[in-house]
């Protein structure tokens, strides 16, 4: 799931400026890769017409590969609510519905 959201992040980092390469170009011309990654942005490494791999710059990768806080840090550092919070729930069940 983790990988899935760092490739929606990758992929939204740059998207007009995100060239795609076919693998045998991409081997034939890495130094022209890693340049266009750190000019441009992440670059995409096509196998067979299928995205296989990205290219991206070390700032790039620091960025996506830093850890991020947990939700339940975040609340827990939050400040206090004096008299806190209400979380008590209604007793009602909703209306009736006729399926």
């Amino acid at each position: 799931m983790r990988d899935h959201l760092q490739l929606a992040r990758l992929s939204s980092m740059s998207e007009k400026s995100a060239r795609s390469w076919q693998l045998q170009d991409a081997k034939n011309r890495f130094s022209e890769v890693v340049d266009e990654a750190l000019r441009s942005g992440p670059q995409f490494i096509t196998r067979r017409g299928v995205e296989a791999a990205v290219v991206v710059s070390a700032a790039d990768w620091a960025k996506l590969a830093r850890r991020r806080t947990p939700l339940v840090e975040v609340l827990r550092r939050a400040p206090r609510v004096p008299g806190g919070l209400d979380v008590s729930r209604a007793r009602d069940t909703g209306r009736e519905v006729e399926l």
